[in-house]
């Protein structure tokens, strides 16, 4: 299994890295959105385990409308000015409010409630399913495509990202399985430990460092939004276990060797990317 996690790892990595440094955003946006699809097919496969039947096809177009929207977003610039006057240039093209999105995906789901034949009496929890898809995994994800949006250190912040998250699963990892042995949630990931949870952090940690000899902020601050990010990413990864540990599955997939399914591959970048592009938008924009 070992050998299978490295083995992914090395062809995966740099096809991903070589896509984000020389990739464009609608490039980044259309693959990540791959991904997420992907990803969400998982998150719907255990809801079908719990009895939980998402309305998949409408739930992955307007999962689809979100990457949109948010590729869009990318060409929109903002400005500030002395006296906190701030000049905002419009994104070119169509845009898709995100709250016109969801609502139109609440509309949706009524239309396909009343006009299909499923039993009413499960309405509730397939709704619930089809939106918590676009909350824990759609919504959040979309993060990365802002982030590569960025000017001009877009795709660094992308990268310091990526490179946290596999830099901190891949020592937690060796780490719990050698040293281990305080359980940090055994009710809902057995495997995991306090031990390899601190590995997790130091090695975001260390990412982080190096990462603030490249990017233009002071280096507290990239420690700060690395250390962030890399704990909203295990709160990710325990949440996706718990997830996993009530349908009664180990992986949500076996699409990736030796890691199982797509969304165990990005669990922790689920809620980090987020944490690094606000972290960023509310503290470092106005020094980038």
């Amino acid at each position: 299994m070992t050998l299978q996690r490295l083995i992914t790892g090395a062809i995966l990595i740099p096809v991903v890295v070589g896509l984000v440094w020389w990739g464009s955003v609608a490039l980044v946006a259309a693959i990540a959105a791959v991904v997420m699809l992907l990803a969400l097919r998982e998150f719907f496969n255990l809801g079908d385990h719990l009895g939980l039947h998402a309305y998949r096809f409408w739930t992955y177009v307007c999962a689809l409308a979100i990457f949109f929207e948010q590729w869009a977003a990318t060409g929109s610039r903002s400005w500030m000015f002395i006296g906190n006057v701030r000049v905002t240039r419009a994104a070119a093209g169509f845009e898709l409010p995100l709250d016109l999105i969801l609502f139109v995906f609440v509309l949706g789901v009524a239309g396909i409630i009343f006009g299909s034949r499923r039993p009413l009496a499960g309405a509730v929890g397939d709704i619930g399913v089809s939106a918590a898809g676009l909350l824990f995994v759609v919504l959040p994800l979309s993060a990365v495509v802002r982030l590569h949006g960025i000017p001009v250190i877009g795709p660094k912040l992308l990268l310091l990202t990526l490179v946290l998250v596999w830099a901190g699963d891949t020592l937690a990892y060796f780490v719990g399985r050698s040293m281990g042995r305080f359980l940090m949630a055994p009710q809902l990931s057995p495997k995991k430990t306090w031990e390899g949870a601190a590995a997790n952090l130091l090695a975001s940690l260390l990412v982080g460092l190096l990462f603030s000899y490249w990017l233009p902020f002071e280096t507290w601050q990239v420690l700060v939004m690395a250390g962030l990010a890399n704990i909203a990413g295990q709160a990710g990864d325990l949440l996706k276990s718990s997830y996993k540990r009530g349908a009664g599955v180990k992986d949500s997939g076996s699409l990736l060797p030796g890691h199982g399914g797509m969304l165990d591959r990005i669990d922790a970048l689920i809620l980090a990317a987020p944490v690094v592009w606000y972290y960023f938008q509310w503290v470092l924009a106005s020094h980038a």
